[in-house]
């Protein structure tokens, strides 16, 4: 390889949906101030969200060595990219952004004839067809799946599971333990798994999605997790298992604070914030709100919608609720709404359509965090010293859920139900009866967090590592040095 460029050229290619391409943002924003050459690799509909939702251009201005080029996802501009059409969205990917990625690293731009070859690919890994590209260039692959480690080694074991006859399930019996995911005896019940295990057949599309994974995540050189060794080292260790090599770098929205030394960073949202909710949560005691957001995919009945919104309503509690547009199945609700909710809410409660997440869970007046169990939000709730109420949806949510209730006791986990006296009776439990414990435990665990990110500690210390591998263009086989 003809390597005409000082700098290392590191091509990172994310899942297009708002929290993978946020993660990977922040990891290349990490990389390119240590003089790190980065493409980073956009569909055209994220670029687009990206631009019009942020202040994009100036900020990335401080980032000269960060360049995005884009790819077409495929689908129709009008598919609504929610968490149902996640299938739809990667196969496209594959039909049609995966040959344009491989041009554009083999005799395109970016190929090793060009004026800045690449020298190593971040992608995501869901993406089965990149360590077929690195081969190609001779470069390596590291695989950076955005989800949590456990729910990732929830995925890893699913060979496991299916040969011992615990996926499918025989029966209906959700609270049955999963004896065969090690590391993870005694926690995970049948409703813990990730959802696509609930699938009644192994021709299930995504139970076979997830099986090439299975197959292609050790044909990386390393692989990059946002979390840190302190919250997850035993599923960590277990990762070793799989790929030696691995790098606990996060969490990254605070890895990137500590080390621009900012007390804020820009959002990279691809959805519109309404700061309104700001100066709204300025006039609220001290962690008396329960903050609400179910993300950027997921999508609810009305039943469910207003099950949720009379639970919270009785439970007394003053509320901060993000109300996506096309979040509820059928349309709008406002239009219908009962008479008691619209008082309570107006009495305690504040909707907005999108809101600045990590500045409302830093914001003191806010007391909990109702979720959908994505990782950055349970990352940037854990970094708050938020305690959670957790309401899985799908992917690695219900993996994540369990654990922030019987591993890091830092929540309580409402998977599987939506109703208004459940609740009314969790959020009680959160914001009063056991407000003290919960409180404490996250104090403790945000305390890791950000430790972990400062100077000396394991997420600052693996970070360096990946920064000098990347530098001398090889990354070690090995766990390397610490």
């Amino acid at each position: 390889m003809h390597n005409r460029s000082p700098l290392p050229h590191v091509f990172v290619f994310p899942l297009p949906l708002q929290g993978p391409v946020n993660c990977m943002l922040k990891l290349a924003e990490l990389l390119s101030l240590q003089n790190i050459r980065i493409t980073f690799l956009n569909t055209q509909h994220i670029q687009q969200r990206l631009l019009s939702c942020t202040d994009h251009k100036s900020h990335f201005k401080r980032y000269a060595n960060l360049r995005f080029e884009t790819v077409p996802d495929g689908l129709p501009e009008d598919n609504p990219r929610t968490g149902d059409q996640i299938p739809n969205l990667l196969a496209s990917m594959e039909i049609v952004a995966a040959p344009i990625f491989r041009e554009m690293l083999t005799v395109g731009a970016y190929g090793p004839d060009s004026e800045a070859p690449v020298t190593c690919i971040i992608a995501d890994g869901i993406f089965t067809f990149a360590p077929g590209v690195a081969g190609e260039i001779g470069v390596p692959l590291l695989y950076f799946d955005t989800i949590s480690p456990c729910g990732l080694w929830a995925y890893l074991c699913l060979p496991k599971l299916i040969e011992a006859g615990e996926v499918p399930f025989k029966d209906d019996n959700m609270d049955e333990l999963i004896m065969n995911a090690p590391g993870m005896e005694g926690i995970i019940r049948r409703r813990d798994l990730p959802s696509f295990c609930r699938a009644k057949d192994l021709d299930d599309p995504l139970i076979k999605l997830v099986l090439r994974e299975d197959e292609h995540i050790p044909l990386a050189r390393g692989l990059i997790f946002n979390t840190f060794q302190e919250l997850e080292a035993p599923i960590l260790s277990q990762m070793r298992n799989i790929c030696p090599n691995v790098y606990a770098i996060g969490p990254l929205h605070t890895h990137l604070k500590a080390r621009l030394e900012a007390e804020t960073t820009t959002s990279n949202s691809i959805w519109k914030e309404d700061m309104s909710c700001i100066s709204w949560l300025d006039m609220q005691p001290l962690r008396s709100v329960v903050y609400v957001s179910i993300g950027s995919l997921v999508i609810i009945t009305k039943e469910e919608f207003l099950e949720l919104w009379h639970g919270l309503v009785n439970s007394g509690s003053r509320f901060l609720w993000v109300q996506r547009q096309g979040s509820v199945i059928g349309g709008d609700m406002v239009s219908e709404t009962p008479v008691e909710l619209a008082q309570g809410t107006k009495e305690r409660g504040c909707i907005v359509s999108w809101a600045p997440q990590q500045e409302v869970l830093a914001h003191p007046a806010v007391g909990a965090f109702f979720t959908h169990s994505g990782w950055n939000s349970s990352l940037e709730s854990i970094v708050e010293g938020k305690p959670m109420i957790c309401w899985p949806y799908g992917v690695d949510q219900q993996v994540n859920s369990r654990y922030v209730e019987e591993v890091w006791k830092l929540g309580v986990d409402m998977k599987d139900m939506c109703d208004r006296v459940v609740i009314e009776k969790m959020v009680k439990e959160v914001m009063e009866s056991r407000k003290d414990e919960f409180l404490e435990r996250a104090d403790h665990v945000a305390k890791l967090a950000k430790a972990s990110v400062s100077e000396g500690g394991s997420s600052f210390r693996d970070l360096d590592r990946l920064i000098d591998d990347m530098k001398s263009m090889r990354i070690q086989a090995t766990s390397g040095r610490n």
